[in-house]
């Protein structure tokens, strides 16, 4: 029955991620001030941002309330519309489009300053396909060039503002496309046109379950065999999308996940749509840490975005991180709280050589030079790296 038991200690993991995640996630930093390191010198150095992202779906009605609003701009770094780009909304009846919400939503990411995600193309689901695009069905030269159509409106639209497309969703779990269009149209048609019309977004591969080992339909064999399938097929896949609507998460069988799409794909690896869901809250804080420390230790994966954080405007129940009167509940305070844990400070003197050193997260950072002659600010960026970054103040 290929049944598992895992032996759980969440103290022993945590210990053991975090020194994993200092590892994948941080460098040695040398700041050297040269002449301008005079006696007594001291340094501040602050973390701006993290180049590990977490990001949040959003839609056209939580943009219009002041508590979602404020808790996206502090603590979430990218966007994906919840349903605004989907076929089924963009384009609900043949030939009646509108793009008037997708364009909303951008503006608002745009005043924000957030990128964007673009979910989905199209979803290879059934259930998920609206009904004239099932009626087409029976011709398959017509579904094809909806097929096309599609790809030529959407991504000539947006061309350029959409850093990653879920291009086909679900692929294993839904078979709509393939199974009119032949099995190679997902490879030969939507990754190929995609690629050609938008060539500076990342193309993904996107379904939920593969990273909680209880889907016989969704083992991450599976899942490295569809990128392969892909590929042989010219698809220029970039990124491998995990959803992630968990339940009672266990850390080792997510790292395994992790480990098995590392290896197979050689691809980034993204939780697309993370939700925890938990009907006690403190549990779900709990739940909510194991995925997110699970993710942000593992040199594979480079980002997490949520699928909704607020309570009453959730795909999922139980799942929230902000009460519905705007309040931040535990494992909202939780999610904060690791974030921070993720954030870089440091502050000291020069030592006799002109240096400052010190061990920092990924991401873009400020310094700030304080000598009898003034305070210097300097700005500057922690890629990865196993040496040491070495950086000249004077010349940032």
């Amino acid at each position: 029955m290929d049944l598992r038991i895992f032996a759980t200690d969440r103290k022993a993991r945590f210990k053991m991620l975090k020194d994993k995640t200092e590892k994948v996630r941080k460098r040695d930093v040398v700041l050297s001030l040269g002449a301008a390191a005079a006696e007594g010198a001291s340094v501040r150095v602050v973390q701006l941002d993290n180049s590990f992202p977490i990001g949040s779906c959003i839609n056209c009605e939580v943009i219009e309330i002041p508590a979602f609003v404020d808790f996206f701009t502090n603590h979430l770094d990218w966007a994906v519309f919840e349903n605004e780009l989907k076929w089924y909304h963009t384009e609900p009846r043949r030939g009646e489009l509108n793009y008037a919400d997708a364009d909303a939503l951008l503006a608002f990411c745009d005043r924000a300053g957030k990128p964007v995600r673009g979910h989905c193309i199209f979803w290879a689901v059934d259930g998920d396909v609206q009904q004239w695009v099932k009626d087409l069905a029976v011709e398959k030269d017509q579904l094809a060039a909806a097929v096309e159509a599609r790809l030529r409106g959407l991504l000539g639209r947006y061309a350029g503002r959409f850093a990653h497309y879920d291009v086909n969703n679900e692929m294993l779990h839904g078979r709509f496309y393939r199974d009119r269009l032949g099995e190679d149209a997902p490879a030969r048609v939507m990754f190929r046109e995609a690629a050609r019309l938008d060539p500076g977004a990342a193309l993904f591969v996107n379904d939920y379950n593969v990273e909680c080992g209880n889907d016989a339909n969704a083992t991450p064999e599976k899942y490295v065999e569809l990128v392969a399938e892909l590929r042989r097929g010219g698809a220029q896949v970039g990124g491998v999308g995990l959803q992630g609507h968990v339940t009672n998460p266990a850390g080792e069988v997510i790292c395994d996940a992790l480990d098995a799409l590392a290896a197979g794909t050689e691809l980034p690896v993204w939780f697309t749509e993370l939700d925890v869901s938990e009907a006690d809250v403190a549990l779900r804080a709990d739940d909510l840490e194991v995925v997110l420390r699970e993710a942000y230790a593992h040199p594979a994966v480079q980002g997490v975005v949520l699928w909704g954080f607020m309570e009453g405007h959730m795909w999922r129940k139980d799942a929230s991180l902000v009460n519905a009167d705007g309040t931040v509940n535990e494992a909202g305070q939780r999610f904060i709280d690791l974030r921070k844990e993720w954030t870089s400070e440091a502050r000291g003197r020069v030592d006799d050589n002109g240096q400052f050193k010190f061990r920092g997260f990924h991401g873009s950072y400020v310094v700030q030079v304080t000598t009898a002659a003034g305070k210097t600010l300097k700005t500057f960026t922690v890629d990865k790296g196993d040496a040491p970054l070495v950086l000249d103040v004077m010349d940032l």
